[in-house]
C-alpha cells in the first residue's frame, strides 16, 4: 500500500511541476500573419454539385480542376456533350432541349464552365420554375434539379426513374438566423 501512495505522490508531483514550467514565460509575441510565400495552384473545383463527377472523365479530372473557368468551355464543351449523349436518352435526337429549352450543345457549354453563377438583385435559387441559376439557397434540391435538367427532357416528364434523387428535404431543419446550418447531431 505504502509503494502505491508513493507512486501516487510522485506522479501526482511530475504532473504539477510539468504543468507549472515556466519555460514560456519569455514575453515575446509571435505574429499570426498568414505565409503567402510559394507557389500556389488550383487543385480542385465544385461549382456545380455532380457536374465535374458526371461529365468529366476520369482521366481528364486534373486537368479540368485546374483549368480556370473561362477556359473551361472551349477545353471541355465537346466532352460533357458526348457524355450526356451517352447517358441521357432525352438527347436521343439532334433537336431535343431540357426543360431551359437547351439543346445538349448548348446546355453543356453551360456545364462545362463550373461556376456557381449569383444574382445580386433578384432571387437565388438553383431553379425554382422561373428563376434557373441565380445562386443557390441552402433547401434547393441541386441534385433532383439537374438530373431533372438532364433526364427530363423539355417538361420534366422523360425518364422519371432517372429525374429525382428521392430526397425531398433536409435531414434537419436549417435554422431561420445565422448560421443558418442545421447543428450536427
Amino acid at each position: 500500500m505504502k509503494t502505491i501512495k508513493r507512486i501516487s505522490v510522485v506522479f501526482a508531483l511530475s504532473c504539477l511541476v510539468f504543468n507549472c514550467s515556466t519555460d514560456d514565460d519569455n514575453n515575446t509575441m509571435m505574429e499570426n500573419q498568414p505565409d503567402f510565400s510559394g507557389t500556389y495552384r488550383q487543385q480542385d473545383q465544385m461549382g456545380r454539385p455532380a457536374v465535374n463527377t458526371v461529365f468529366v472523365s476520369s482521366a481528364s479530372k486534373d486537368a479540368f480542376n485546374v483549368t480556370i473557368p473561362s477556359e473551361q468551355n472551349a477545353a471541355f464543351q465537346s466532352m460533357f456533350q458526348t457524355n450526356l449523349e451517352a447517358l441521357s436518352p432525352a438527347y436521343a435526337n439532334a433537336d431535343d432541349k431540357n426543360a431551359l429549352m437547351l439543346d445538349a450543345a448548348t446546355f453543356t457549354g453551360l456545364l462545362a464552365t463550373d461556376v456557381l453563377n449569383v444574382s445580386l438583385d433578384g432571387i437565388t435559387t438553383f431553379y425554382d420554375g422561373t428563376n434557373v441559376l441565380t445562386g443557390r439557397a441552402l433547401a434547393d434540391d441541386v441534385i433532383t434539379v439537374e438530373l431533372l435538367l438532364i433526364f427530363g427532357g423539355e417538361d420534366f416528364s422523360e425518364n422519371p426513374q432517372l429525374s429525382n434523387d428521392n430526397v425531398s428535404a433536409n435531414d434537419k431543419d436549417f435554422l431561420s438566423s445565422f448560421p443558418y446550418l442545421a447543428s450536427p447531431w
